[in-house]
This record gives C-alpha cells, structure tokens and sequence, in this order.
C-alpha cells in the first residue's frame, strides 16, 4: 500500500509523523514552522497541490495560519499559487522541480545581498576587521552568483542520466 496522500483523504499516521518531523527539520535550518508544516503537506499529497481549507483540515490549524504560511512560502518560490479552469478557490501547489526553481531564481537575491555587503564595506572601512568581514561577505555572494548556473546546468545533466 502506498502512503501518499490525496486532497480529500487523511494521511495515515507515518505520513502525518513525516510531515512533523519535515517541518522540525526546515524550522532548525530557518524555515518558520507553519511554512514548514504547509509545505510538507503539499509535498506529500499525489498531485501535490492542496487549498486553503484543505490545508487547514489537514494540518488542523486556522485559515490565518495558512494564509501567512502560503503567502511566505509564494514569496521564496518554494510553492505556486494556482486556479483550475472553471475554479473559484485557489490551491497552493509544489511543482515537480521546485528545487530547482527555489534556487535558480536567487541571483536578484544574491546580488542584493552583496551590493548591501559592498555598502556596508565602504561605510565600516575596507581597512577593519568589520570590513574584511564584510567584503569575505560579499565575496561569498558573488562567487555563489557565478557558480550558480554552471550548478544548476549540472544538474540538469545529472537529472538525464542519474547513477543507478
């Protein structure tokens, strides 16, 4: 028996055990703890999309909850925001290559990050060890700039022919 779950369904007890255990290990890594608990429940559904409502049924917490926990995990890209045609509510849905997309999307982010580093050098002084730790800073964000797509072409490459 497989322990997927639908929309409409319960998850049985291990999957709902997974899904704590997820959102604990997201929210030691920064990740607040209801984002955690939404995404886990999307991510172990079979089509992996859930309202609202269904989320709130399932994670049995408030609509509130759920709405600044999706709102969250839209903004960092780790889940979309949809409607099916003919619809009238929408459901919140972790796509196939949400990795990927989550972290392919990042050099705005990490160009703004370093430029702030670089601002904060000039305002500390290049010379001082705030400075240097500064400028390690925004060195480090640079180099994830550039490194980046080369990462993300090897995946790719590794997504067509994984070890087996």
């Amino acid at each position: 028996m497989q322990n997927v779950t639908s929309a409409i369904d319960d998850p049985p007890p291990d999957v709902e055990r997974f899904v704590e255990r997820f959102a604990m290990l997201f929210a030691e890594a920064g990740l607040g703890r209801m984002p955690s608990r939404v995404f886990g429940a999307l991510i172990v559904t079979e089509e992996g999309k859930l309202t609202a409502g269904e989320l709130a049924e399932r994670l049995k917490v408030s609509p509130a909850a759920i709405s600044g926990a999706v709102r969250y995990l839209v903004q960092v890209g780790l889940i979309v925001r949809r409607r099916d045609p003919g619809e009238r509510r929408d459901h919140y849905e972790v796509t196939d290559d949400m990795w990927y997309e989550a972290y392919a999307n990042r050099d705005t982010q990490l160009k703004a990050w370093s430029d702030v580093m670089a601002e904060g050098v000039a305002a500390v002084g290049v010379e001082t060890k705030a400075g240097w730790r500064l400028e390690t800073s925004r060195q480090f964000f640079e180099f994830l700039r550039e490194q980046l797509p080369e990462l993300m072409r090897k995946w790719r490459e590794y997504q067509q022919d994984p070890p087996r």
